[in-house]
């Protein structure tokens, strides 16, 4: 039997290093190995001489390297309704905006999707999840485009596959052309986790259940999504406590407040994570603790629809595994990851615990490590570490915005957002020097603006 081949080898040195690993180790000038799609080894100084088959040297002076940053929250179709209704709240902004929603097509998502991804990339994000949630009759095949569009910008990524059944009709808010029946809803979503979902330790692509939120979805629909959930061996995604609304809209339908109605369905428990969880209060988050229930935290969409702010220091004391996310960027039109890092920390300090709420290091913990524990994969990403996945991200900090700024970490944090000279996803390059190596970026900006003007056009004239 031949022996394995030699893997090819990136060697990254003379950078600053945050490996947020369980010790939070830094070095100031150190260096990554790479070997095929894995961390080989990570430390201070040069890196180990005569290693073999070196494809590619890269001198990191003047950058800091750390984990990839990992999205847990996102909405892409978004990318093609940004700027509209600006200055409404959550339900006001969903009732002005599902009419539109409801007109998307296979074409419309995939060119959303490839904007949305295109941007967070730029930015620094190596793992992206889409939660979609919106299936019109006849609209092609939305999960497949969403997919095909991560597959080609080179990310890893996680679908969480959505679904509403409560219409206007029935006291939701969506349309009532705009939601999928119980049956069609489970069938979907069963068949997409079949077709896509990757369980294995390096997989590119995993699919989650995503029952849409407690007012556009049944009681029905969360519990058998569930069920669905843990017969398929998938995670569980919803939102969550988003607004004083959906709590006043618990206690009235449900006569109990969200995380309550959650824990009754089936909706507490380490193989779940939840959209924003702004209004929780300590009793949610012991609930959440208790079950190892995660948070996808959205600071600049909670602000933009004015939700309020998330008591995300109160959670972490807790032990809650909470990780950031963009939102759709309906709500959060920037679409970027890396400026979420600063806005969780900046917010968090207008809260209660003022300037102690959190600190640089713990706001790249929340963009890294802290997604991926949320997404169920802290064992394979999120921290430099040998034996790891090798998705990193090099920041250049010797420009103008940081060069004064003598702590990497604080540079990247509370600075500008500081330019990628290179990602790497699986140890292959997606971005460098700031641009999408696998897609172009400016057909994926045409075809965004041609797609927002075409969906614009349909809903007017409906």
């Amino acid at each position: 039997m031949a022996a394995p081949a030699d893997p090819q080898r990136i060697v990254i040195e003379n950078c600053a290093i945050a490996t947020v690993d369980a010790d939070d180790t830094e070095y100031a000038s150190g260096y990554v190995v790479v070997a095929g799609n894995k961390i080989e080894s990570i430390g201070a100084g040069k890196a180990p001489e005569g290693l073999a088959n070196v494809v590619r040297r890269v001198d990191g002076t003047g950058h800091l390297v750390t984990p990839g940053l990992i999205n847990t929250h996102h909405h892409f179709y978004q990318w093609i309704t940004r700027g509209l209704a600006t200055d409404h709240n959550l339900f006001q902004w969903l009732t002005a905006l599902y009419p539109t929603w409801a007109r998307i097509d296979e074409q419309m998502v995939k060119a959303a999707a490839q904007g949305s991804l295109g941007m967070m990339a730029r930015g620094g994000v190596t793992t992206a999840m889409d939660h979609h949630y919106v299936f019109p009759k006849d609209s092609g095949d939305l999960s497949g485009a969403i997919i095909g569009a991560a597959s080609d910008m080179g990310v890893r990524f996680t679908l969480a596959r959505g679904s509403m059944d409560r219409s206007e009709k029935d006291g939701g808010l969506p349309p009532d052309f705009a939601v999928e029946s119980l049956e069609g809803a489970l069938a979907a979503t069963e068949e997409t986790v079949k077709k896509h979902h990757d369980a294995s330790f390096d997989a590119m692509t995993q699919v989650a259940v995503a029952p849409c939120s407690p007012f556009s979805v049944s009681t029905e629909l969360m519990k058998q999504g569930a069920e669905l959930a843990r017969r398929l061996g998938v995670r569980l995604h919803t939102h969550g406590s988003e607004t004083v609304e959906e709590e006043k809209f618990c206690h009235e339908l449900f006569g109990m407040g969200p995380t309550d109605y959650f824990e009754s369905t089936g909706w507490l428990g380490d193989d779940v994570w939840m959209a924003h969880c702004v209004h929780m209060n300590d009793s949610d988050i012991a609930a959440f603790a208790r079950t190892g229930t995660g948070v996808a935290h959205c600071p600049s969409s909670n602000a933009r629809l004015a939700a309020g702010i998330a008591r995300v220091p109160d959670m972490l004391k807790a032990g809650v595994p909470v990780g950031l996310g963009v939102d759709g960027t309906a709500s959060n039109e920037s679409g970027e990851l890396h400026t979420e890092l600063r806005n969780a920390l900046l917010i968090n300090r207008l809260g209660a615990h003022r300037e102690a709420a959190l600190n640089a290091r713990q706001a790249l913990r929340l963009g890294t490590f802290g997604g991926a524990q949320v997404l169920g994969r802290a064992t394979q990403i999120g921290s430099l570490e040998p034996g790891k996945l090798a998705d990193l991200v090099l920041w250049k900090i010797d420009g103008i915005g940081h060069s004064s700024i003598a702590d990497p970490v604080t540079a990247i944090v509370f600075g500008a957002a500081a330019p990628v000279t290179l990602s790497l996803v699986n140890g292959k390059p997606v971005v460098e020097n700031g641009r999408l190596l696998n897609v172009d970026e400016d057909a994926v900006a045409r075809s965004a603006r041609d797609e927002a003007q075409r969906l614009a056009r349909i809903a007017a004239e409906a």
